[in-house]
C-alpha cells in the first residue's frame, strides 16, 4: 500500500505525531506506576475514545469528562468508569445520567447543593440504579463548590440518606495553579490545598463519614498532586498533546499536536496560510510555527498572517502550527490525521467534538 507523506495531506488538518503521543502516555503511566494515586485522564483534551482506551490500557483507572454528552460518547465506546467533573442539575440530563448508570457504567458526578442530591436520587430511583457523587470543594478556582467542612458534611450526610446516591469522596481541582510558571509557587499553592482538604477529611472522619476518593490534579501539577499526597486520582489531560502554554512549565512531555496549513500567498517578508482561528484555538495565545522559531503569526478567521522577515517560506509549502491551547484547538476539528515518521498512519474521528451539553 502506498504511503502518504504529510506533505500530501490536504489542509487544514489536525496532526497527531503518534510516536510522541505514545511517549507522553508512557511517561505519565511510568510516573503513576506504584503510586497510591491513580490516573483518571480528562477527555476534554482529546475527545477521542480510541485515545481514552490507549490510556486505560496503560493503567488509567477510568476517564474524566466535563459534559454529560461526552460521557455518552465514552459509554458508547465501552468505557465503564466515568467521572463527570461538573454539576448536572436539570431533570432531563439527570435522567440521561441515570440511564448511563443503569446500562452498567460506574457513573460519578459532582455536587455542591443538597437540592441537587435530592434530584439525583429521584432520577436514580426512577431508573433503579445508583450514582456516585463527589462533594466539590472550591480550592481556589472561584466557580462551583463549597468552602467549609460543615457544608461538606451536610452534603455527605444528605447523600448517605438519599436512595440511589453514594457519597464517594471529594473533588479538589486546582486549575488556577496549572499554568503558574514557577514550580515553587505551584507547590506552595498545592500545600495550601492539602491543608484545607486534610482539615475537611479529618472533620468528616470525626463525624463518622469516610472519604474514599479525592479527585483533582492537572497536567501542570501532576507531579505534585500525584506524588502520593492526599489525592487518589489525577485528572490530567493536556499531557497527551502539550501546547505552547504548558511548554513554559518545562514538563517532560512532548508537543504531539499540530495544525497543518499551506502557504497560499507569499511576498517579500510576508506569507499567508489557510489556517486561522476556526482551526486553531487562540484563547491562551497565538500559535508558533514548528521549526521556524523566528516567524510570528497573527490569525484571522480563515487565514494566518506570518511575519516571514527572512523569507524562510515558499508558496504552496506546508507548515505546522503548535497551538497555544491544545484542548480548544481539538474542539475546532473533526478528525485527527495520525502521522508516524512523516507518513499518514490513520484518520481518527474526534467523536466528542462539540459535545457541550
Amino acid at each position: 500500500m502506498e504511503k502518504i507523506p504529510i506533505s500530501r495531506i490536504e489542509t487544514r488538518a489536525l496532526i497527531v505525531d503518534m510516536a510522541k503521543l505514545e511517549a507522553n502516555i508512557d511517561a505519565m503511566a511510568d510516573f503513576m506506576k506504584n503510586k497510591k494515586t491513580k490516573l483518571r485522564p480528562h477527555f476534554k483534551t482529546d475527545k477521542c475514545p480510541r485515545i481514552a482506551h490507549m490510556q486505560l490500557m496503560k493503567g488509567a483507572k477510568g476517564i474524566t469528562c466535563s459534559k454529560l454528552s461526552e460521557a455518552e460518547v465514552l459509554a458508547a465506546a465501552g468505557v465503564k468508569d466515568i467521572l463527570i467533573a461538573n454539576q448536572i442539575v436539570s431533570d432531563e440530563k439527570l435522567l440521561r445520567l441515570a440511564g448511563l448508570a443503569k446500562s452498567g457504567v460506574r457513573m460519578t458526578v459532582l455536587v455542591d447543593t443538597e437540592g441537587n442530591i435530592e434530584d439525583i436520587s429521584r432520577a436514580a430511583l426512577l431508573c433503579g440504579t445508583e450514582i456516585r457523587v463527589y462533594a466539590e470543594v472550591d480550592v481556589g478556582m472561584g466557580r462551583c463548590g463549597v468552602n467549609t467542612p460543615e457544608e461538606v458534611l451536610r452534603l455527605a450526610e444528605k447523600a448517605d440518606a438519599a436512595g440511589g446516591v453514594i457519597f464517594n469522596g471529594l473533588q479538589a481541582y486546582e486549575g488556577h495553579l496549572s499554568h503558574v510558571p514557577e514550580e515553587e509557587n505551584r507547590r506552595r499553592g498545592v500545600s495550601e490545598m492539602v491543608e484545607k482538604i486534610t482539615g475537611i477529611v479529618d472533620f468528616l472522619g470525626k463525624n463518622g463519614v469516610a472519604v474514599n476518593e479525592i479527585s483533582g490534579g492537572g497536567t501542570g501539577t501532576y507531579d505534585i498532586t500525584g506524588d502520593d499526597t492526599i489525592w487518589t486520582e489525577i485528572q490530567a489531560g493536556s499531557y497527551l498533546f502539550m501546547d505552547l502554554t504548558y511548554n513554559m512549565l518545562g514538563l517532560k512531555f512532548q508537543n504531539a499536536l499540530t495544525v497543518l496549513t499551506t502557504v497560499i500567498h507569499k511576498r517579500d517578508g510576508y506569507a499567508v496560510t489557510d489556517a486561522g482561528r476556526k482551526t486553531c484555538g487562540t484563547d491562551q495565545g497565538l500559535p508558533a510555527v514548528k521549526d521556524h522559531p523566528e516567524i510570528t503569526v497573527v490569525l484571522n478567521e480563515e487565514h494566518g498572517i506570518l511575519n516571514d522577515k527572512h523569507n524562510e517560506l515558499r508558496l504552496k509549502q506546508k507548515i505546522e502550527y503548535i497551538p497555544g491551547h491544545c484542548c480548544t484547538t481539538v474542539n475546532l476539528n473533526d478528525e485527527y490525521y495520525c502521522v508516524r515518521d512523516g507518513f499518514l498512519e490513520g484518520i481518527w474521528p474526534i467523536a466528542g467534538r462539540g459535545k457541550s451539553r
